[in-house]
Order: C-alpha cells, then structure tokens, then sequence
C-alpha cells in the first residue's frame, strides 16, 4: 500500500518582516492530505502570513515547507500547479465576465481550452453563476463576487486548495452553498486548509483545527476533542478561553 504524503509539512519555519522580530520561529506543523483544516487567532495572530508562506507568496528566511513532498523554495513553478487559493480580497479582473475571467486564470494555470470551456460550464451552474455568465463582475453583489473569486480557486482541481475567509461580508444562504460546496470538493479528494472568523461555520466544515497566538500553535486537535477536553461548547468559548478577550486589533 502506498503511503500518502501530508498535504502540507513545515519544519523548523522562522520569519519575519522587515524591521519586526520574528513572527514565526522554530515552528512546525503538518497537514494530513484529505483533511478540512482550521487556522485561527485573534488578529495579528500570523494566520494570513502562515497562509502567504504555504502558497508560496512569502519566503521563509529558514526552515522548510514541502506541499505534496514538494520543497516550496526548490519547485516554486510545479509547486503552483498543485494548489488553489481563494483570498480574501477579490483575486479578478472586475471589468470582465465569470466566462473570461475563468478563461484568462485556466490558461494561467495551464489548462487546455476545451477544459477551460468545460470547467467553466461546471463551475457557472454549481455556483449559481451561468444565468450571469457573460455579465461584468463589477455589478455583481458581493455573494456572486464571492463565488467567482472561488471558482477561479478552484478551475484547475487543484488537490490542496487554500482558503482565506471565503465566506467574508456574505449571506447566509451563500455561506451554506459554500460551504456545501467545499465539502463537496474535500469528499472528492481535496485537501481544505481554511481561516475565517466564522467560528460557528468553522464548527460545520473542519475536522480538524489550530489556533495559532503571536506565531505558535497553542492547541491542535479535533473540535469535539478540544472543546470537551477545555470544557467549552463551541469554538467561540473556545477561542475565548485560550486567546483570551483583550482586543487585537488596536494600532500601535
């Protein structure tokens, strides 16, 4: 039997912005592949930064991290073919239609035009976008942005996808198809790595989570098991509990 490698491996990871102290250091984590992961932290924690450097956006000043056994650092241009990211801020061209913007970002991920064509046909009535498919992105509300920025994310079936509030400024119908939807996408074979202050959607979706406070993991397990061995109800008590309720996101 073959064994299969962790979707994400980061051992012995430090960096830090320019100026700062180190925000990570010495730090290490794995990712099970198939798994619905969960990155939390009150704001500031790191879990945006954790997120750029898995992608591949940030670089590491030490330590390693392999998506799919792959070095990051040394397969940067294989390695972006193996994972999606959903960010948080709209990753589109606001002046063109689902249909081209699915075109221009499949052949940026090296699909062939028939499969554009075909992904696209898929994604459109999945998300409820086919009725809009030709319309300019800019009118949309922000529940049909949403939907775009993700199946953009998701038009080359990437096996890791990367998801960064995905259901941020939403209703909450469409924050249940999405999140329907990614469920969908895991039970297929897609590894979810997420971060939202959604915690009661976080709740719904992960099977496994992380809370994460000025760059070090201080819990890590199964929601159920971690909320019956702190003695909380929901993650949110959870959250509390651990993180504490000083506010995180005064300026200095």
């Amino acid at each position: 039997m073959a064994i299969m490698r962790p979707a994400i491996q980061i051992n012995k990871l430090a960096f830090g912005y320019p100026g700062q102290s180190d925000l990570f250091s010495d730090f290490d984590l794995v990712i099970d592949a198939g798994s619905r992961f969960g990155l939390f932290g009150p704001n500031g924690a790191g879990k945006t930064t954790l997120m750029n450097l898995m992608t591949g956006l940030l670089v590491a000043s030490d330590g390693h991290i392999r998506l799919l056994g792959k070095e990051i650092k040394k397969h940067k241009s294989s390695v972006n073919f193996l994972f999606g990211f959903v960010p948080q801020d709209f990753s589109f061209y606001h002046e063109l239609s689902p249909v081209e913007n699915l075109a221009f970002f499949g052949a940026w991920a090296g699909l062939s035009s028939p499969l554009i064509r075909k992904r696209t046909g898929e994604l459109l009535d999945i998300l409820g976008l086919d009725a809009v498919r030709d319309k300019k992105v800019k009118d949309f509300s922000g529940g049909m942005k949403r939907r775009v920025n993700l199946a953009i994310g998701v038009i080359n079936q990437p096996p890791v996808l990367f998801l960064d509030e995905p259901t941020v400024g939403v209703d909450v119908q469409t924050r249940h198809a999405i999140i329907q939807y990614l469920k969908q996408l895991n039970a297929a074979g897609t590894t979810l790595i997420y971060t939202s202050h959604q915690l009661s959607e976080a709740e719904d979706l992960c099977d496994r989570i992380a809370l994460i406070d000025q760059g070090r993991i201080i819990v890590d397990g199964q929601p159920d098991h971690l909320l019956s061995e702190h003695e909380q109800d929901g993650l949110e008590g959870l959250f509390l509990h651990l993180t504490g309720k000083n506010y995180r996101d005064q300026s200095v």
